[in-house]
């Protein structure tokens, strides 16, 4: 179930159904800066449209993620768990239907035309041909297994004719895409267009383009307050096992850095080529752009190596900006919204609809100026068993995120609302922070917590752990009420 349109929207919705273009980085953090160095998405996208500061995914790890921004469904639903077979990967994806059922199909079937360029789902075309094009797509470029993030050297396939791209600039993989696109929505102005265009930038290794392999050179990762923790004791096991941060460990680190925000400027540059093609063609004017990233992702916080993975800020929440007709320029949005809700809301603007109940909400009434009464009040944190290893290296069809390591992170529940957060993990161990007070997560509360208020959040994140469709909607609206955290 959609939303209802406000009657008298901030400005008139145009008359004929808008074209949407998606883009989605891969791994970009919002609380580190890449942000910051990237001027065209800020100007064009965040200062002419909408900027929404409490977007989060629930669960942060590629193919799950990805799978939900393709269905609109919780991993808990749509059960592609992990990256890899037998319980995650493109395989399972497809086994389950899956792609029948995601955005594609529904906005086809809506009367737009579809292309999906980048990244789709980890080891995909697993078990199918090659050429292998899903139904519901009318331009398809995407580069198999796990070459596309190296940006040079890959295979694409591209409308079920396979391109083999080489080491020059002219094949560096944004670049392609960014050309790609280009002829996307230039093709047929009759027709509206959902592009759904998933760089692989700035995910590890990171390469940038040539030309901007000597930018940032005295940069280094944000030594936020939670960067190689001191004092880990209140941490789950696991956490308080890491060793502190080595130096040799700390300029990997800054190297790694330097690396992302260098790849994410070829990003920022198709970001104004594709505005700056749509403002000549007559055709932004009718075109939403949404600009977000599938997962967060931590540089040296809690003692941990780069990566993402777990329920910290750093790996939760993400960026999510949208432009559009009847958004108002350079507005701050703080309603809690979550990755689950993007396709709830790109079919709610098409008029369009998906096959099966969507367990998100649309945030076209937000984006109008207009937001729904009852409006969410917690999100959903949720993890499987998933295992970062050399030895699944290859069957995760990506580049691991700690070097030389191989580490569990175990399953876990929790829910964030806009001042604390809670987890709780299948080891029995909980985790409590008081987000106003505490928003780098230095301080567990919960071995001191009051016990009425671990059960009240124990209870709200196990109703959403296994919520669907409005159920979902339900229980996110309920307010959390005890009388206090601690004693």
């Amino acid at each position: 179930m959609v939303l209802a349109r406000p009657a008298v929207p901030a400005t008139a919705p145009p008359a004929t159904q808008p074209n949407l273009l998606f883009i989605l980085t891969d791994d970009q953090d919002l609380l580190l800066g890449s942000l910051d160095v990237m001027p065209r998405v800020r100007a064009l996208i965040a200062a002419q449209g909408a900027t929404f500061s409490n977007h989060f995914v629930p669960l942060s790890l590629c193919c799950p993620s990805r799978t939900t921004l393709l269905t609109g469904l919780h991993a808990h639903n749509h059960r592609v768990y992990t990256n890899h077979s037998p319980d995650g990967g493109f395989a399972r994806f497809h086994s389950l239907g899956l792609e029948e059922e995601s955005i594609g199909p529904a906005l086809q079937r809506a009367g737009y035309r579809t292309g999906l360029m980048g990244k789709y789902v980890n080891l995909y075309p697993e078990g199918q041909d090659k050429t292998y094009v899903p139904a519901g797509w009318d331009e398809w470029d995407a580069p198999l297994g796990a070459g596309g993030y190296k940006a040079f050297n890959y295979t694409m396939n591209q409308n079920g004719t396979l391109r083999v791209h080489g080491a020059t600039p002219a094949d560096y993989l944004t670049d392609v895409l960014r050309d790609r696109a280009l002829q996307f929505i230039a093709a047929d102005p009759s027709k509206p267009f959902f592009l759904y265009l998933a760089s692989f930038a700035p995910h590890t290794p990171s390469t940038p383009a040539p030309r901007h392999a000597d930018l940032f050179r005295n940069v280094h990762a944000p030594r936020t307050p939670s960067f190689n923790e001191a004092d880990m004791r209140d941490k789950p096991a696991a956490m308080r096992a890491r060793p502190r941060l080595t130096p040799a460990d700390i300029a990997t680190l800054d190297r790694q850095y330097r690396l992302r925000l260098q790849s994410l400027q070829a990003v920022d540059e198709m970001v104004g080529a594709l505005i700056q093609a749509l403002g000549d063609s007559g055709q932004l004017a009718n075109t939403f752009i949404v600009f977000t990233s599938d997962n967060g992702f931590h540089m040296g916080q809690h003692r941990m190596k780069a990566g993402k993975y777990t329920p910290y800020e750093e790996d939760v929440h993400v960026p999510l900006l949208v432009r559009g007709p009847g958004v108002a320029a350079g507005t701050s949005l703080d309603a809690l919204t979550e990755s689950v809700d993007i396709p709830a809301t790109l079919v709610d603007l098409a008029e369009a609809r998906f096959t099966h109940p969507l367990d998100g909400r649309s945030l076209v009434g937000i984006l109008r100026g207009a937001p729904p009464v009852q409006w969410r009040q917690q999100v959903l944190l949720e993890q499987f068993d998933f295992i970062d290893s050399e030895t699944f290296a290859g069957e995760v069809g990506e580049p691991l995120d700690e070097s030389n390591l191989t580490v569990e992170y175990p399953t876990h529940i929790g829910v964030r609302t806009k001042t604390f957060k809670y987890v709780e993990y299948s080891t029995g161990e909980r985790e409590l922070y008081d987000l106003k007070h505490d928003p780098y997560e230095l301080q567990n509360l919960a071995a001191r917590a009051q016990p009425a208020a671990l059960t009240e959040l124990s209870l709200a994140a196990r109703r959403l752990a296994g919520c669907a469709a409005a159920s979902c909607r339900q229980r996110e609206r309920a307010q959390l009420r005890f009388p206090a955290l601690l004693p």
